[in-house]
Order: C-alpha cells, then structure tokens, then sequence
C-alpha cells in the first residue's frame, strides 16, 4: 500500500464494547506496570490510563492468583476494557476468562498442546472474548529461524500466520495480530506482509522501544509509516516510562495522521529562528503548562503558536487561534485575522483567556 491509501480492510473484533478493525477508529492500548497482584496500586493504574484517553488496558498475569485481580478490577467499576496477558500456562489464561478479562493475549504455540489451545478457545468462544497472537523476535520457533536465519519480518509474519492456523483449527476466528520488532524496519515488513496476506485486525507497535525521547520517535516512525498506509487497526507505544505518557504519544502519531476520533487540541508551533523576537520556547513552555493546568488540552481546535509574521498569520491561517511574535510583542489572531496585540509578557494569559471562552461556547 503507498502513502495515503484507503485504509485496509478488516474484520471486526470487539473487546469489552471498543470495536477493533473494520471501519472502527483506530484505539490506543497501554500496559499497566504495577503488580497485578497489588488490586489497589493496578486498579489506580487502570484509571490513570483509562483517565488519560487508553481505550484497551491490558495487564501482565503471571500466576492464577493474579487472574482473579480481573474480578477485583470490574467489581472496583472498571469499564476500560482488559486484557490478559499471559505465557505458557494456559490454567492461567481460563481463569483470566471466568474472572472477567475482556480478551486474552497469548502465544498459541507455547501454551502447550491442541487439547490446550482447544480449552482456551472453547472459553473466549463461550464468553464472547477475542484472543490476540503476540510473535515477537524472541519468541519466534526454532524451525523458523533456522529457516530465514534471523528474526526477518518475512519470519515473524509466517509465525503469525502459523499460530492463527492453531485457532483457525478450532474454528476460531475473533482474533488479532500483533507481531512486534526492537528493530524498526523489520516491524513494518512484517506488518505489510500480514495486511496482504490476512484480513485479521493489526495491532501495531514497536516493543522494546527505549526511552520516552527516543521510544516514541521509533514508535512514530514504525506505527506512523503502517498507518499511513492504511495499515493498522489499535496501536501501543512501548516506552521505558509512565504508561500514561505511552497514551500521551500515542494520541499525537493519530493526531499527526487526523486519525484521532476524539479530536483533541492540535498545537503546531515554528522551531524558532533569527527572525524571532520574543522568547517564544519558554512561552510555549508556559503555555503548555497552562493547558494542562487549566484542562483545555481536550479542546478541539487548532492553536498556533508562530515566532515572527512571516510564520504567522499567514502560514498559519487555518488555525482557530494563534499568537504570532513581534519585538517584544505578540499579535493574537483567527484565522489569520488578527484582532489583538498583547505585550510578550502577557501573551500567555490572553491566549489562555480565549481558550476558555471557546470552551464555553463548546460545552
């Protein structure tokens, strides 16, 4: 698929309400990073995730004392859904089921034998619960690399495609795809490989990614190059940090690509450069921290923040609202209209002001 492209077409899953694949927007997941067997700290978590715009959470379960947190969690008036993630024990994965989990992610090829896979099918059937094949460079079967030699997106591709088989056989076919890469390229070749190939949804991300900085650049380059193409149906960013600031990145590579359904504040600001003559990075900064502080990042308009006229009003006309600097001034403007000039001090509250207002007019 090239750039720009319609969106693939794929079959729907839902999970605990939130559609999956098809026409549905595309959905952000996290993972929780507390002990699941803490209730207390992973239902806080949960709403901190859910709060932030998380449409899918999904949690680590290593042991079946951990499952029952499931339970705990929907009783506690969770309505994000949940999703369990689970290795090897498939014991694990049905008590995940009966205690409430909203879908199962699991490597059907290490949980053990057919009569296994069976049983947990059988269950997520029964519940109405879809099932998500997690393949990732280290998880990959010997025989496949021994085949390509390495873990190639051709390879994570095949086994994917391998382990749908185990759930086709059963006659099972509420499933999603995901098969992730520490390296960038090969995450998007294996991606392009299975929207050809499957019409199952994609869960797309680039695991292990790094860092909050350097994490949600490989993110935005691996998730953002399949979306762009039409490839891509719920997405996670992985990234060494608060999972809150997972969401937080995840939200802008929709926004980047007009993909978010629940449009939020589109801020575009210029880098700087000689012809700027107010201080406009730690304006920004000020801004931003005012966004937050007054909950106006969920207004949805677009905001321009421009450091001198030449990319101001004008490049910058079909924002709502927009600053744009002088010498040691700054022109508030719509839609490239302007119609106010605050001295650089006090641009921040303005902006802030009118931001209000239009909030109002909103709700």
């Amino acid at each position: 698929m090239a750039i720009g492209s319609a969106r693939r077409v794929s079959r729907t899953v839902t999970v605990g309400g939130v559609s999956v694949g098809g026409t549905a927007p595309v959905t952000v997941q996290s993972m929780t990073n507390t002990d699941t067997h803490d209730t207390a700290a992973t239902l806080r978590a949960v709403r901190a995730l859910a709060d932030a715009g998380c449409d899918i959470v999904r949690l680590a379960v290593p042991d079946i004392a951990a499952a029952r947190t499931f339970s705990a969690l929907k009783e506690a008036g969770v309505t994000v859904p949940l999703v369990a993630d689970i290795h090897f024990d498939y014991k694990i994965a049905l008590e995940c089921i009966a205690a409430g989990a909203d879908k199962i992610r699991i490597n059907p090829g290490n949980i053990g034998g057919e009569d296994r896979v069976r049983a947990v099918v059988t269950a997520c059937r029964a519940r109405g619960i879809p099932i998500r094949i997690g393949v990732n460079g280290g998880s990959l079967e010997r025989e496949i690399l021994a085949k390509y030699g390495a873990p190639t997106g051709e390879a994570l591709a095949e086994s994917a495609l391998a382990h749908a088989r185990l759930l086709e056989a059963c006659d099972f076919y509420d499933t999603v795809l995901s098969v992730k890469s520490s390296d960038v390229r090969r995450m998007i070749e294996a991606n392009r490989i299975l929207a050809e190939r499957t019409d199952y949804p994609l869960h797309l991300g680039v695991t292990e990614a790094g860092g909050e900085a350097v994490g949600t650049v490989k993110s935005a380059v691996g998730i953002g190059t399949l979306l762009a193409e039409g490839i891509g149906d719920t997405i996670r960013v992985s990234l060494t940090a608060d999972p809150v600031r997972e969401v937080a990145a995840a939200r802008e590579i929709l926004a980047a690509l007009d993909l978010n359904p629940t449009r939020r504040m589109t801020l575009v600001s210029c880098p700087t450069c000689g012809r700027t003559r107010i201080d406009l990075i730690p304006l920004l900064g000020a801004f931003e921290a005012a966004l937050d502080r007054e909950g106006l990042r969920d207004l949805p308009v677009k905001v321009a923040f421009m450091g001198c006229a030449v990319n101001g009003p004008g490049e910058a006309r079909d924002a709502d609202i927009g600053i744009a600097g002088g010498i040691g001034e700054a022109l508030l403007f719509r839609h490239g209209e302007i119609v106010a000039r605050y001295p650089e001090g006090e641009i921040v509250r303005a902006l802030i002001e009118e931001l209000k207002k239009m909030r109002d007019v909103h709700e």
